[in-house]
């Protein structure tokens, strides 16, 4: 296909993989898209894009970015051109996950009881015990159905050879799932003929499964359980994802003070009552869940919840002290995991890590600083990285100081260019850089992914931060069904 005026611009270099272009010509997953898009004025796509920040805008999509103490509530970017991965991609992306999600539930039940990989030495001792997520209230804590992660949320990026690389394991309250239902909404409501034509395969049963799943994890055999989205209050970042899921899954969204836990059961204040409660989706941490048990100043969480908890008399989902499994520095025993465990080779490859608790590895690390990026092994959203390309040697300098204070809490990875794909800007397409967040479900009858995710886009040209407190943005991710 000849570029028109659409792709005049579109340059990708040799080192980066891009999701539209190859060999000067548009990969057929796109062929479709790119047709239809050439058939359009700018004028035209100008509307689409309008319209698109307008539905966001009128239906409160947002996030918060917190700055300086405040929070700024922001209109969530939003970039029309879909993200396309296609079938043959997206069988290899499921099976690598199910298999990753496999061993990390029994990781985490291992760790949680017998630690036969500990005893092992697979994973050092030292490691689970100096991580701040491993909870020893959860030591021999019975979980309903052994089920430790319910809800996952799994980074991928692309090298540039194309192949798929897992970059993080968000095991505790991954975020973001909001985000993919409502793209996939606009797109609709923009494109609405180019979602049939291309064979796109929906992600709109999430909330179906993650309601089913969840009735599942009732203790009380009956109808009707009763489930609840605890929420820590408009305050928090994905208070929009809160509202958003507890309404498509028809259930109440809850703050701790609107529950009590009484004889060892969780109970929901109501205008006619208390009602007990049978199953927990907590988007509130760990540390905040429990004054009781956690943080004492805790105004956020219910006292007693960890006894009902132990008591069999609630699930809560996800369960408590999956941190120890998505804590950055034990990322890199997730493949030994898997052979562990499993017997089987990782179909995803992990990122290579170094850990800067190994003096040799550090030190390694400081000499090519130049090609890493730093990061703590328990922040978030971009935050407490450094990356080595773009930082200052001033900025270096400090970096390393902090490093050294406790090495245990930093790891370092080479920086991997991350893959590229179209993204619609001044009447022109160019590449950005991308990474891929699918959403695994797990239940009773094993996980199940949506067929999709959340693609997150580093809007400023030329960077490789995703995240939408850094600037990022997102686009609706299409996986064909052929």
């Amino acid at each position: 296909m000849q570029a028109t005026e659409l792709l005049n611009n579109y340059f990708v270099d040799n080192l980066t993989w891009d999701e539209m272009y190859a060999d000067q010509s548009v990969r057929d997953q796109y062929s479709r898209v790119v047709n239809f898009l050439q058939n359009l004025s700018t004028e035209e796509l100008n509307k689409k894009e309008e319209q698109a920040r307008r539905l966001f805008m009128s239906q409160g999509i947002t996030f918060t970015v917190y700055s300086s103490g405040e929070g700024i509530e922001k209109i969530f970017p939003f970039d029309i051109i879909p993200r396309i991965i296609t079938a043959k991609e997206w069988s290899h992306i499921e099976a690598g996950i199910k298999q990753r999600l496999t061993a990390l539930n029994l990781f985490l039940k291992d760790v949680y009881s017998n630690r036969f990989i500990i005893n092992d030495g697979v994973v050092p001792i030292d490691m689970i015990y100096s991580c701040p997520h491993y909870l020893r209230e959860m030591c021999n804590t019975p979980v309903p159905m052994d089920i430790y992660v319910h809800i996952a949320g799994i980074d991928l990026i692309r090298n540039n050879d194309g192949s798929f690389y897992i970059l993080e394991d968000n095991l505790r309250t991954p975020s973001g799932v909001s985000y993919m239902l409502e793209n996939r909404e606009i797109t609709k409501r923009i494109f609405p003929d180019l979602l049939p034509a291309n064979n796109v395969r929906s992600v709109m049963e999430y909330p179906t499964i993650l309601h089913r799943n969840l009735l599942a994890m009732s203790p009380r055999q009956i109808a009707h359980p009763t489930i609840v989205v605890l929420t820590p209050g408009i305050y928090n970042s994905a208070y929009f994802e809160h509202t958003t899921l507890a309404r498509m899954m028809g259930v109440e969204l809850v703050q701790g003070r609107d529950l009590v836990v009484d004889n060892h059961k969780v109970y929901m204040k109501t205008t006619t009552g208390l009602t007990q409660v049978d199953v927990i989706y907590r988007r509130v941490d760990d540390e905040f869940l429990d004054p009781l048990v956690f943080n004492a100043n805790s105004m956020l969480g219910v006292s007693g919840l960890m006894s009902a908890y132990r008591m069999g008399n609630v699930a809560i989902v996800n369960a408590p002290g999956n941190g120890v499994a998505d804590d950055k520095a034990i990322y890199a025993f997730v493949p030994a995991m898997i052979r562990y465990y499993l017997n089987e080779e990782p179909i995803l490859k992990n990122v290579p890590t170094y850990q800067l608790r190994n003096a040799e590895q550090r030190e390694y690390v400081f000499d090519n600083i130049s090609t890493m990026v730093i990061k703590k092994t328990n922040e978030s959203g971009g935050y407490g990285m450094l990356m080595g390309h773009v930082a200052k040697d001033e900025e270096i300098s400090v970096y390393k100081e902090e490093v050294m204070k406790d090495p245990r809490q930093f790891i370092a990875q080479p920086i991997i260019s991350l893959s590229s794909a179209p993204c619609y800007m001044g009447g022109k397409l160019q590449p950005r850089r991308v990474d891929l967040r699918p959403y695994a479900l797990n239940g009773p009858g094993g996980i199940e992914i949506v067929p999709g995710g959340l693609t997150r886009v580093a809007l400023r040209e030329g960077s490789l931060v995703v995240n939408s407190s850094q600037g990022g943005g997102s686009k609706d991710t299409w996986v064909l069904s052929v």
